[in-house]
């Protein structure tokens, strides 16, 4: 059996808290919302709960006259028992109040409704094919479901083919299908309201463990990911507080995420006792990687995750990511950022990575030089520090290049540059010439060695 519930309000303006299709989910699990206004409920085995069909039917009525508080609609509604679901719908839909419509008698009910009230997308017929049916049949002087449903199969067959024959089943009520049963959006989020405020590490991470296992096993049930996670911890001052963990690629290891939890919650501690947890995710497809049989295998993602994550807890999280150059002229200004995988890898890093480039090697701190200059240009280097040294003659140079900025602040900078081919100053040594980057401080004439090509 089958119940079908219509309203002629549509479902938006109905209710803006709950839709007529939540409410019929209060009577069945087995749901189909066949458009705005018009849902149809399987009712095998409602009768355990409330009666016979009639009285379900009597049940749903009242319940939708119940203001929206109580789960009503706040408004009335026709509900029609029948067979199938397809006579149920056009029950509801011509007749008001309750209407039930025995197996085997949909013509005595529905007889006597006018053709064109017929729904022929409920059999998957396009508009403009019913439409030349039902001028057809005004042709031929049909009018009721009933005298459609009277001509000879045979006949309607082979002059309005087989869309012709579905509505004319559809018409006698005896059409057979399944409902299409609404999928409810899924929602990757759990919530745990604790008896009692916990203020430790430990007892927390047995909960965190039990909702990040209830959040993986859902993200694993629709082959799912997940690349942020997150987390609100309701205090015993009444206060929230939130966290929000953004991995470098989608995951679904409950085991790392729990770690990772951890060691945010120990870098992040909440300023008081925890009362609740909530926990929700952003679910993403998966990240597949297609390695190659030459390749090296590199270090796992979620390996990798961790470690930075256990670094971070040691340096801070603000000393900890990739460095990226500033939109400036500043010598050496770069900021860091969050480490993220590309998910695809760059052509154009691969071509450039094949062609020959110097890499420069930046000392930290710069060297403290010597130079001797003839007529303005570096001639002789001599520069010392506690891992390396610089000296000898200048044998190339490129430059000078002048840079200046910010000379409003006081770190402010003006200096010139040289990039400069070094060789020792002694006849009998071979060493090739190395090549460095020096430079001089305008305001202090100071001369320093920043650094050494590749």
């Amino acid at each position: 059996m089958f119940a079908c519930i219509y309203t002629e309000k549509i479902t938006p303006e109905l209710s803006p808290e709950l839709s007529l299709t939540d409410f019929a989910y209060a009577f069945s699990p087995v749901v189909e919302e066949t458009k705005p206004g018009t849902v149809v409920i399987d009712a095998d085995g409602c009768d355990l709960l409330f009666g016979s069909a009639y009285q379900l039917a009597n049940e749903m009525a009242r319940r939708a006259r119940e203001p929206q508080a109580s789960g009503g609609l706040d408004t009335s509604v026709s509900v029609a028992i029948a067979a199938n679901p397809d006579a149920a719908i056009h029950a509801a839909t011509r007749l008001p109040g309750i209407t039930f419509v025995s197996a085997g008698e949909e013509l005595s009910c529905l007889g006597e409704f006018p053709i064109q009230h017929l729904k022929p997308e409920l059999v998957g017929i396009e508009e403009k094919a019913a439409a030349e049916i039902f001028e057809t049949l005004r042709l031929w002087g049909v009018v009721t479901f009933a005298d459609f449903a009277s001509l000879p199969v045979t006949g309607v067959s082979e002059r309005l083919g087989q869309d012709g024959v579905r509505l004319q089943q559809l018409a006698a009520g005896k059409t057979e299908r399944h409902l299409k049963i609404k999928q409810l959006a899924p929602v990757f989020a759990n919530s745990l309201e604790l008896e009692h405020p916990l203020s430790e590490l430990e007892p927390l991470s047995f909960v965190f463990a039990r909702l990040l296992h209830q959040l993986c096993a859902a993200l694993n049930s629709y082959a799912l990911a997940t690349n942020e996670l997150r987390v609100e911890l309701q205090l015993e001052d009444r206060t929230l507080h939130e966290r929000r963990l953004s991995l470098p690629y989608p995951m679904r290891d409950h085991k790392v995420f729990l770690k990772l939890l951890l060691l945010d919650t120990e870098m992040h501690p909440p300023a008081a006792a925890v009362t609740a947890i909530s926990l929700a995710c952003e679910p993403v497809k998966p990240r597949v990687v297609q390695n190659g049989l030459f390749v090296p295998l590199a270090p796992a993602p979620d390996k990798l995750e961790l470690t930075l994550a256990r670094i971070a807890k040691l340096v801070g999280e603000e000393n900890l990511g990739s460095p990226a150059l500033l939109d400036t002229h500043r010598p050496d200004a770069f900021t860091l950022n969050k480490f993220v995988l590309p998910s695809k890898p760059n052509n154009r890093h691969a071509e450039n990575s094949k062609r020959q480039c110097l890499g420069l090697r930046m000392f930290r701190p710069p060297l403290r030089a010597v130079v001797e200059t003839s007529q303005g240009l570096p001639a002789q280097i001599s520069a010392w520090g506690k891992q390396r040294s610089v000296y000898g003659k200048v044998v190339q140079l490129a430059g000078p290049w002048r840079t200046t900025g910010d000379w409003w602040r006081e770190d402010r900078w003006a200096r010139d540059e040289w990039d400069v081919a070094v060789t020792p100053s002694n006849k009998t040594s071979t060493e090739a010439p190395g090549l460095y980057r020096i430079y001089r401080k305008l305001d202090s004439e100071m001369w320093f060695v920043e650094g050494n090509y590749d």
